[in-house]
């Protein structure tokens, strides 16, 4: 049960951050052997599912490395993301109770969706800035974080689910603070770009 609930918790986190390459990573190494997932995730070592998920990790990786559009990425993706991580999260446990699946269902979909939601606040905040260089180094390490997850999620369950708490807690603390910045960073741009818009029709009139 431990390590059903550590692959479920492993698979909603990283789906909310790279759902793409989570699906693929978790494909490849049932595929190889080395893991052994349960029966209702089999489809996930399917070549089809494993060949699709590859590509849409790759269109995801340099989607994710464009400033501004990484944040439309995120926006569009609010709606795959959170219910694919509830999918993953119920199926994690096999043919379980109902009861069982429904509560899985509903803690990954919220599992999944901290993690979007942070990573997609913490973008969006860094976008307000000019430079590329923090956009890129924020999305190189929720690829490496986002690896690093479902690793420690099918190796390591005890290790990731502490972890996970921990996340948990960081999350609770930081989202009400991400969507502050962000609102205060665009409601300063507005105010910078109202008398500029305000310069530039005056000199045409």
């Amino acid at each position: 049960m431990l390590e059903a609930i550590s692959l479920a918790a492993g698979l909603s986190w990283a789906s909310g951050l790279r759902l793409y390459l989570t699906v693929f990573v978790a494909g490849v190494l049932e595929r190889m052997g080395l893991v052994h997932l349960p029966e209702t995730l089999s489809v996930l070592s399917s070549p089809w599912v494993i060949g699709f998920a590859a590509f849409l990790a790759v269109v995801e990786f340099f989607a994710d490395k464009i400033p501004a559009f990484d944040s439309l990425w995120d926006a569009i993706h609010t709606l795959i993301r959170i219910p694919a991580g509830a999918v993953l999260a119920a199926a994690s446990l096999g043919h379980a109770d109902p009861t069982l699946l429904t509560i899985a269902a509903l803690a990954g979909g919220t599992l999944a969706g901290a993690s979007h939601f942070a990573k997609a606040g913490t973008r969006a905040l860094i976008n307000l800035s000019p430079e590329p260089v923090s956009n890129w180094a924020a999305s190189a390490t929720e690829d490496v974080g986002a690896l690093a997850g479902i690793t420690l999620a099918l190796f390591v369950p005890v290790i990731f689910l502490v972890l996970v708490v921990a996340f948990l807690v960081f999350a609770g603390w930081a989202l009400p603070r991400l969507v502050r910045g962000v609102h205060g960073g665009v409601s300063r741009m507005a105010k910078h770009m109202v008398p500029s818009v305000n310069r530039l029709r005056s000199k045409h009139d």
